[in-house]
């Protein structure tokens, strides 16, 4: 039943983010601002991110297929790679908001979102850390039947 619901939840963040991709993709200007390295600017065009966010969502989001089928018979390690995938997805949302507010040509001060985007790393490596964790709980606290 729990493998079911993050496969729910990993579903609607794969929806997320295309949903947002798509959405900035068309507010986006032709050249985007990725990198201020002082009186420098470090730009590309808006095809080329997108064509490279999808290809890294969709690699990203093939690994829960893959596991899927390699790791059928194990639902806790597809449970937690749902998990992982739809923390990398919450990421991926957080990114692309974050270049389409960086390049528009409002006044924002960034300094009141540090905590999103480091929260949606923290949240990656939380669940990464999940897993072992819970091997080492199994290993040591599951007593076996003999």
């Amino acid at each position: 039943m729990t493998l079911k619901i993050f496969k729910a939840v990993w579903f609607l963040s794969v929806l997320a983010v295309l949903a947002r991709l798509l959405f900035g993709y068309a507010g986006w200007p032709e050249e985007l601002i990725i990198q201020d390295r002082g009186s420098e600017q470090v730009s590309i065009n808006k095809e080329v991110l997108f064509y490279v966010i999808v290809g890294t969502l969709a690699l990203v989001n093939v690994v829960v297929y893959v596991f899927g089928k390699v790791y059928s018979r194990q639902e806790d390690l597809r449970t937690w790679i749902h998990a992982l995938v739809t923390s990398i997805n919450i990421f991926f949302i957080t990114g692309i908001s974050l270049i389409g507010l960086y390049n528009s040509a409002e006044k924002f001060n960034y300094e009141s979102i540090y905590f999103i985007i480091y929260g949606s790393v923290v949240l990656i490596l939380v669940v990464a850390l999940v897993w072992p964790v819970y091997v080492l709980a199994q290993k040591f606290f599951v007593k076996q039947a003999i």
